[in-house]
């Protein structure tokens, strides 16, 4: 997938909007298959970013173009078929449905598509180490367990692109290395590309490009 922002601002700018931003109305592209660090400090509108991108906000001037196609005009089929198949994501707030256990969690998105096997996902959150919290219910757990599920869940669909929204916040260095190797093995498989949000830190990754809100 290619992702082209064509001079895209935020409808509502007060408290984060930047005339310096490298992002906000400016020509940005997100090229098939590479691999983009977006950093800043907080409340630049990191998130507001990913929502434009993956659809679930639309209060911004300018163009979201996913292969020349202007994400305003999708039908709801048409972000039902991108967001299986093509547009993965970790939210910052993860969004996890408390009530239900980690494994649910991760199946409701993995059953969708059925191209991640149980013993793929076994495997990755023994690596994460919360293999022993998969039938644990969400909203009993840590900050910084719920986000390594939430990387899990992302990881368990096909993808084209995948978007991350301060995704390694509440890990050890450890977890995180552990992480960006499952993520980079991931976009391998998929000849995919990502976009990964932070507060200004690298994680000792390599990008295509790095750009500041």
């Amino acid at each position: 997938m290619h992702i082209r922002l064509n001079k895209i601002k935020p409808t509502v700018t007060v408290g984060f909007f930047d005339p310096n931003s490298e992002i906000w109305e400016k020509e940005v592209e997100l090229q098939e298959g590479k691999f983009n660090l977006i950093n800043s400090t907080s409340g630049r509108g990191k998130s507001s970013l990913t929502a434009f991108i993956y659809g679930t906000r639309k209060d911004f001037t300018g163009e979201v173009l996913l292969n020349n196609n202007d994400n305003k005009l999708f039908s709801f089929a048409e972000w039902s078929e991108i967001r299986q198949k093509k547009l993965s994501i970790v939210f910052q707030d993860l969004r996890l449905f408390g009530q239900l256990t980690a494994m649910e969690n991760i199946l409701v998105k993995a059953d969708l598509t059925n191209t991640t096997s149980v013993d793929e996902i076994l495997d990755m959150a023994e690596k994460l180490k919360v293999k022993k919290l998969l039938e644990k219910k969400c909203m009993h757990m840590s900050f910084g367990e719920q986000q390594r599920l939430a990387i899990i869940r992302a990881l368990s669909q096909p993808f084209e692109y995948l978007l991350m929204d301060e995704p390694f916040s509440h890990l050890d260095k450890g977890n995180i290395k552990i992480a960006s190797e499952l993520i980079l093995k991931k976009c391998d498989e998929n000849k995919a590309g990502f976009m990964l949000c932070t507060l200004g830190d690298y994680y000792d990754l390599e990008y295509d490009q790095v750009k500041s809100v």
